[in-house]
Formats: C-alpha cells, structure tokens, sequence
C-alpha cells in the first residue's frame, strides 16, 4: 500500500491558451502535483491534432519546469510525435501493447480498467506503468461506464505492486476514503478547476489530506 498519495491532474476538456497556461502553472506552484493528462475531449470525441499540438506546445514547458510529468490522453502516435512523458489508453483505444511500441520503453503508459479486476490484472501483466479505476463518484466531465467500489481500490492496493489511479468526480471533500484505502494518484479533473477558491487552492487542499493520512499510517499523526 502506497505510504503518500499523488495528485494526478487532469485538463478540462476544452482550455482557452490564453488563460489556462497561468492557472496551471498557478496550480502547480501550489502543491506536489506528480503529472498533467491533457484530455481534450467532449463527450467521445477528441479534440483536432493541430489543437492537441498547440496545447502541448504550451503547456509541456509549464510541466517539466516543475518536475511535473505531460501526458496525452488516447493518442499514442501523437504522444511520441509531440514529445509528451507518456500516453493514458483506455479499453477502446490503442491495445496496451501496441501503445508501448509506439510511445517507446521509457514513456508512461496507463490503462482505463473501469471497474474490473480481471482487466486491471491482464494490464499490469502486461507491464503498465499504472492501471486507472473509476468511476468512483458521479462525475459531469464523461459518461461513466462503470462505478467503481472502494474495496477494489483496497484490494489492488494491498495485493498488487503497479500504481493504482483513483478517477471520477473526486474533490477535497470526497476523496479521503480513496487516500485512506491507498489509491497511489487521485485523478482529479473539476475538484481542482472548478475549486471554490481556484485551482490552486484545490492544490493545496489535496496535499494536505494527502499529508495527514500518509502521516497517520506511518504513526507520526497519532498523539
């Protein structure tokens, strides 16, 4: 079981690169941040190529000047054209395998498991860097195929040595149970964006938690 869980920020599905590159680099100044998904995409449909190059453009500096992992999401020839860290794949898109080839043996490469053991298993075999499940709350940002039970974040975390990402509707406010059964990444899209008080201060609020569990299970949170 993971000891410090890490937040794993997701874009929304549309930025204005006017505006976004200062908010995320405001978010990422706020707090420990482990990688960026960048996830142009309404619905089921991707944002154009020359869209996703821009951004990446734009937004992969902001990332690695703050240690801060880029990854695309879907596109695994486009995530080795632009230079990106890794590529996320999920069960419709590129294979696992076929993604690997692509994006090379030092990229990250993760795979949506939805809710199911067996894909989870089949995926970390397989050598995925991180299997992701989800949906655990009710989330605006997609349709979720499946929700997911926190057992079977437990039951990963406690048997299994890939990275486990925690997705769907997380916030401040719901993700504890998540830290506390041992999700390694919280993926985390409108609960940081959308945040109250802004992004960062999302940011912040996250590490927190994150450093008041990872200090209770280590016993230095206990009096």
């Amino acid at each position: 079981m993971t000891i410090r869980t890490r937040l794993y920020l997701v874009t929304p599905p549309e930025i204005d690169l006017a505006a976004f590159p200062d908010r995320l680099s405001q978010a990422l100044e706020a707090g420990d941040v482990a990688c960026l998904q960048l996830r142009l995409k309404t619905g089921d449909v991707p944002a154009d190529d020359s869209v996703i190059r821009k951004a990446v453009e734009r937004l992969r500096p902001i990332c690695h000047n703050h240690d801060v992992a880029l990854i695309l999401n879907d596109n695994p020839a486009l995530a080795a054209e632009l230079g990106c860290d890794g590529v996320h794949v999920g069960q419709d898109d590129a294979p696992y395998a076929e993604a690997r080839q692509i994006v090379g043996p030092d990229a990250i490469v993760g795979v949506t498991c939805h809710d199911s053991r067996h894909l989870a298993m089949s995926a970390a075999e397989q050598g995925a860097d991180y299997v992701a499940f989800g949906a655990f709350f009710p989330t605006s940002t997609k349709q979720a195929k499946s929700q997911a039970d926190i057992e079977l974040l437990r039951w990963w975390a406690e048997l299994m040595e890939v990275p486990v990402v925690a997705i769907g509707g997380i916030t401040v406010e719901n993700c504890r149970p998540l830290v506390e059964a041992g999700a390694d990444f919280l993926a985390v899209i409108g609960g940081v964006w959308n945040h109250k008080d802004g992004p960062a201060a999302a940011v912040a609020a996250f590490n927190r938690i994150f450093d008041e569990v990872a200090a209770a299970k280590t016993g230095k949170g206990r009096k």
